[in-house]
């Protein structure tokens, strides 16, 4: 008998959510609304100590408003981690200022400051770290190099709902920060993001979601149609109240797999810091991406458990990027970008599930040894 599947990532939708989408449908108010400015609040008073949050389409669209928001334009530069995905430097690049890629740390994957600074021109506006796989970046370092330089702090928290850093909550760092919902996040709205940001900030992202006004009718810029509706409000409400529970168990699935892995190298976690594991990355030491790439189909092929490559191509070598970069070296990025592979640790995971995803990484490995 064929051992079922063990998916990388599975979003957990179960009737509290169906409850909630189905209050409002009954309602008729479906376009944003009472759901939206509940989710707004409660999202703040849960993850980022009472900050201002402010709902929006989609992650990146939280990005780019939040890059407008603040004043980035043309002739700014924006600092900004090669290692991500590339809604990061797309925002940057939509908001019509120049992406510049630094290196990262190799342990945590995030921003290196070290490298940060090194980037640092006359024209850098921003540093904008990435909270990458739910560890936070090392912020107290950024924070130097941004005072040094008299330059904004901006979060990309997609993927670290509920991270912290010394008791002080990601999102909480810099001028904005930006949480991502989309379905494979540590919670979902089914689609949307949440931007956080003090007061005067937070007044421009809602012009700028909601065609420049908050008025109808009386336009005071131009602005886009970025808004949440409140059925994914709805669902975001329910995930919310379900997160610290599903965060505990993405943790005690990580100190699982930490003690029984072998053969790949675990995710450290720094001092102070509270990692939240949207992604459990371990990482083949030496390996080449092609090597590297052998062992995650082996596990699919040979053992169904499911993982996932984050990411393969750095953003510094794709072609929609590559001219903001030309010429750049990022030997810590590459590095990673070749190794790393991220198994399951969702709270859907089983005790017999994380068992086998041990068995099959002892076997893969040891096979390719």
């Amino acid at each position: 008998m064929t051992a079922d599947f063990i998916p990388p990532a599975k979003p957990l939708l179960g009737e509290e959510e169906r409850a909630a989408v189905d209050a409002v449908l009954r309602s008729g108010m479906i376009a944003q609304g009472p759901e939206v400015a509940a989710f707004e609040r409660e999202f703040g008073e849960q993850l980022l100590g009472g900050r201002t949050a402010v709902a929006v389409s989609s992650g990146t669209a939280g990005l780019h408003l939040g890059l407008l928001a603040a004043g980035v334009g043309p002739g700014d530069e924006v600092i900004v981690p090669s290692f991500t995905f590339a809604a990061t430097a797309n925002s940057v690049a939509l908001a019509g200022a120049t992406p510049v890629f630094a290196d990262i740390a190799p342990d945590t994957y995030c921003l290196d400051p070290a490298s940060v600074a090194a980037a640092v021109t006359e024209r850098t506006r921003a540093i904008m770290p990435v909270h990458l796989y739910g560890h936070p970046a090392d912020m107290p370092a950024l924070r130097k190099v941004a005072d040094a330089h008299g330059l904004e702090i901006f979060e990309d928290a997609a993927q670290a709902h509920g991270a912290s850093l010394d008791g002080k909550p990601v999102g909480t760092f810099g001028t904005f920060a930006m949480f991502s919902l989309y379905p494979t996040k540590n919670m979902t709205s089914g689609e949307g993001g949440m931007v956080a940001c003090d007061t005067d900030v937070a007044h421009r992202v809602r012009l700028l979601r909601n065609q420049g006004m908050e008025r109808q009718y009386a336009n005071e810029l131009v602005g886009f149609n970025a808004r949440m509706t409140d059925v994914h409000a709805a669902i975001g409400r329910a995930q919310l109240a379900k997160l610290p529970g599903w965060t505990a168990r993405r943790q005690a699935n990580a100190a699982f797999l930490d003690a029984h892995l072998e053969g790949v190298a675990t995710p450290p976690v720094r001092a102070g810091a509270v990692h939240v594991y949207h992604q459990y990355t371990v990482r083949l030491e030496g390996a080449t991406g092609a090597e590297r790439d052998a062992v995650v189909a082996a596990l699919k092929d040979e053992h169904q458990v499911g993982s996932g490559v984050y990411y393969p191509i750095p953003n510094h070598r794709l072609a929609s990027l590559a001219r903001f970069a030309e010429g750049l070296e990022l030997s810590v990025t590459e590095r990673a970008a070749a190794e790393v592979f991220s198994l399951p640790v969702h709270p859907a995971l089983s005790e017999a599930d994380l068992e086998r995803i041990v068995t099959a990484v002892r076997a893969v490995t040891k096979a390719g040894a």
